[in-house]
C-alpha cells in the first residue's frame, strides 16, 4: 500500500471490522471474475455469473466509498 491514501486505507483496514470486511468480499469478486475472464469462452451460466458478481463488487465498492466518505 504504496499509494497516496495508503496510510487511510490500512488504518481503515486495520481499525474498522466493519469496512474490512466489505474490502474483502470486495477483493473476493474481483478474484473471481477475473478468473472467469482468462476463459475463451462462457457459458451462459457463467455469464450470468460473471454479471451477477459485477454488480455485488459495485456493491461493495459503493460501500466503502460511504464509508470513507463518512470519515
Amino acid at each position: 500500500m504504496n499509494e497516496p491514501g495508503g496510510n487511510f486505507l490500512k488504518g481503515l483496514l486495520e481499525g474498522d471490522s466493519g469496512f474490512k470486511s466489505i474490502y474483502e468480499a470486495h477483493r473476493s469478486y474481483e478474484k473471481r471474475v477475473a478468473k472467469l475472464n482468462k476463459r475463451i469462452y462462457l457459458t451462459a451460466e457463467e455469464k450470468a455469473e460473471e454479471k451477477r458478481l459485477k454488480k455485488m463488487k459495485l456493491m461493495q465498492k459503493d460501500r466503502m466509498e460511504e464509508i470513507v466518505k463518512s470519515r
